[in-house]
């Protein structure tokens, strides 16, 4: 058997973010760290758990643009609620934004599912429509920490062996999602409704409810998302994330799933999602102008795109090849 790295894309990804963080150890001496390694696994946790449900959107052949407007919506809303019901459980709070990112990302499943609608166009829409839902229910006031109660605040932060909750939480959504792709009939559906429709069809996949589902998974890890961000920046506003989606579409494709679905694995994500990690806490460090990571992060995600498209001309997934062959073959005969 080969070794991991030379035949693995996200094991060369991993060998590429290990030596980016050691060469700008190189230039930052307290960089390399692990407390400065706990921070920024703990800064990208966000971004590794809305890329996980963004990739079962992708795999399935759709994108889910939405995502971070759910984000800023769901968390408004539940920095409203504890603002005016401080005394609610933090427990009940987490719940109602599950519940509200749950019913965003059903919306966008069903116009896909039901409706044909492309993802692309239906998840612009509601991205907009979201965003303004938020301004709606905030009036664009901001909610402040000191309008937020301690509780709601702290449990994002509170450290268990030496790693923050919201990074436990990263942990526990990746190990979750791993599991759930490589061992259960569900996850792998996913895989089959991208890969090959068609093929997917005849084996009984209903390809549309598990788009349906990939969004449902998406919009709940926002909903999510949505409290956490709120409770960890301590303030909420209408233009909270805004423009986050495409660093979690990034993400995605940086750690090689495929735009055309069925490729892409959990590793490759966590690695994508490091990746930028490591590039948006480098550039302070090595005075690079912050202006320049839009232009680092696109000419990242081109790169990828063209090695996804080059890896996809031979591990595509072309299942009926062979038998329509043979159809056509007995018609012309």
């Amino acid at each position: 058997m080969k070794p991991f790295l030379a035949n693995s894309r996200e094991g060369f990804l991993a060998l590429v973010v290990v030596v980016m963080f050691f060469a700008i150890g190189l230039i930052a001496q307290d960089f390399v760290s692990i407390s400065n390694i706990v921070s920024i696994f703990n800064d990208t946790s966000i971004l590794m758990i809305l890329a996980l449900g963004q990739m079962l959107v992708i795999v399935t052949r759709c994108i889910d643009l939405s995502v971070a407007a759910n984000v800023a919506f769901t968390g408004m809303l539940v920095a409203m609620t504890n603002n005016m019901y401080p005394e609610l459980p933090v427990a009940l709070l987490i719940a109602l934004a599950l519940a509200v990112g749950a019913l965003l990302g059903a919306i966008n499943g069903v116009f896909v599912w039901l409706l044909k609608v492309p993802s692309i166009v239906i998840t612009l829409g509601t991205m907009s429509v979201y965003r303004g839902m938020t301004f709606l229910i905030s009036d664009g006031n901001w909610i402040n920490s000191h309008q937020m109660s301690a509780a709601f605040i702290d449990l994002p932060r509170a450290v268990i062996l030496g790693i923050p909750v919201l990074g436990w939480l990263a942990i526990l959504f990746i190990l979750a999602a791993f599991v759930l792709l490589r061992f259960t009939e569900w996850g792998r559906n996913f895989y089959s409704a991208g890969g090959n429709p068609t093929a997917a069809f005849y084996s009984g996949v209903n390809v549309g409810k598990v788009q349906f589902y990939a969004f449902l998974v998406s919009g709940t890890l926002s909903g999510l998302c949505g409290y956490l961000w709120v409770s960890r920046f301590a303030v909420a506003y209408v233009d909270v994330a805004n423009g986050f989606e495409l660093q979690v579409v990034a993400a995605c494709v940086i750690g090689g799933v495929s735009i055309m679905g069925g490729l892409g694995s959990v590793f490759g994500v966590v690695m994508g999602a490091l990746f930028i990690g490591v590039v948006n806490n480098a550039l302070p460090v090595i005075g690079v102008s912050p202006f320049w990571q839009m232009a680092i992060s696109g000419a990242v995600i081109i790169a990828a795109v063209i090695a996804n498209s080059r890896s996809g001309k031979s591990k595509g997934r072309i299942i009926l090849r062979d038998r329509e062959a043979s159809q056509a073959a007995v018609a012309v005969k």
